[in-house]
């Protein structure tokens, strides 16, 4: 499970160890919000109505859900369970709240933390992807702190200085538990 901060580049390295390695299962999150121009859902997010997401949150259809600015976000049950039972390599990528939520139920599983080289860098990429207002990118900077002090709770950290670094990181941790469960 992959989570930290906005901004800090987690689905452009998940998006490059998943081309390495076509195996890992990659578990596609739910929200509420509008899809973004160019964003498919079941590829990008399960678009989901608030009746619809609350429906399915109220059957115990989540692993984990939160309301992330304003919108719900969260982790459907089903799909990550049917493929953990057939021994498939399952990645989330999923915000700090969200990952610590998921080791209550599974307690193995592997938390890895991505963080910004600093919050200079991890503010150009926000106003980069301009996707936000300049409000917004404030309120998630300022979230941003309260998230790394939460980054002690997980198993590893990457600062991603340099993507293929990251990745490479990332790569050597999911092949490093491999071979722990192996034994």
């Amino acid at each position: 499970m992959v989570a930290g901060p906005s901004g800090v580049g987690k689905g452009t390295i998940l998006e490059r160890l998943r081309e390495r390695e076509p195996g890992l299962w990659f578990s596609v999150s739910a929200t509420t919000r509008v899809p973004r121009p160019g964003e498919v859902d079941g590829v990008d997010y399960h678009f989901m109505t608030r009746a619809d997401f609350a429906a399915l949150s109220d059957a115990g259809g989540f692993l984990e859900w939160f309301d992330v600015y304003g919108e719900l976000k969260g982790t459907p049950r089903q799909p990550v369970e049917e493929h953990l039972a057939n021994g498939d390599d399952v990645l989330l990528e999923v915000d700090v709240q969200g990952a610590l939520r998921v080791r209550e139920g599974y307690p193995d599983a592997l938390l890895v933390f991505v963080r910004a080289p600093s919050r200079e860098a991890q503010e150009a990429r926000l106003r980069a992807r301009a996707q936000d207002a300049p409000e917004q990118v404030a309120r998630r900077l300022a979230r941003a702190e309260a998230e790394e002090g939460l980054s002690d709770r997980f198993d590893e950290i990457i600062v991603n200085d340099d993507v293929d670094r990251a990745v490479e990181h990332l790569a050597a941790i999911l092949q490093a538990r491999r071979r722990a469960i192996a034994g």
